[in-house]
């Protein structure tokens, strides 16, 4: 017998209605997350309107190749950095030509973390018109768990800019 997993899905629908409301749209730079944030965003019917294009950038070939990360910040401050995200992030929405661009990176684990980088250590990174911003967070739990919390962590950091720019309560 098979068991449906529930969930809410209104973070992702507010802020899409945002994103059409505004015309706007978004493009994800995914290491981490695998693509997850996309996923989350285009379970809302119509989001086609808003969603223009998602690289899962797991390696540093297609970060570097793809997404214009330069080769030397990934080299002085690694990969899972502030500076890597926010790159990712601009670079995604130069690419795609989108409003907002996201970047993630991160450790997921159970395996490649180093001391520098513990499993949980993420970033995330949101690009616009309005300049970019970047989080750092520490999460906890297994490899799903750290995927879910970036991913819910990122649609917060969506949110928070659409309110901060749109002034409009979402």
């Amino acid at each position: 017998m098979m068991t449906a997993r529930v969930r809410s899905t209104a973070l992702e629908a507010m802020i899409g209605r945002t994103l059409k409301e505004h015309n706007y749209t978004i493009a994800c730079a995914e290491s981490c997350t695998g693509g997850l944030l996309t996923s989350r965003l285009t379970d809302i019917s119509g989001s086609s309107a808003y969603v223009k294009s998602s690289i899962v950038s797991y390696t540093n070939e297609i970060k570097i190749n793809l997404l214009k990360v330069k080769p030397e910040t990934i080299e002085k401050f690694e990969v899972t950095s502030k500076e890597v995200a926010i790159e990712m992030a601009e670079g995604v929405r130069n690419l795609m030509g989108s409003d907002l661009g996201v970047g993630t990176t991160g450790i997921a684990g159970p395996t490649g973390s180093t001391e520098k980088s513990p499993v949980g250590f993420v970033y995330i990174a949101l690009a616009g018109p309005h300049g970019s911003v970047v989080e750092e967070h520490h999460l906890i739990g297994d490899r799903w768990e750290v995927k879910w919390q970036t991913t819910e962590a990122a649609l917060m950091m969506i949110r928070k800019y659409l309110i901060d720019k749109c002034s409009e309560n979402i």
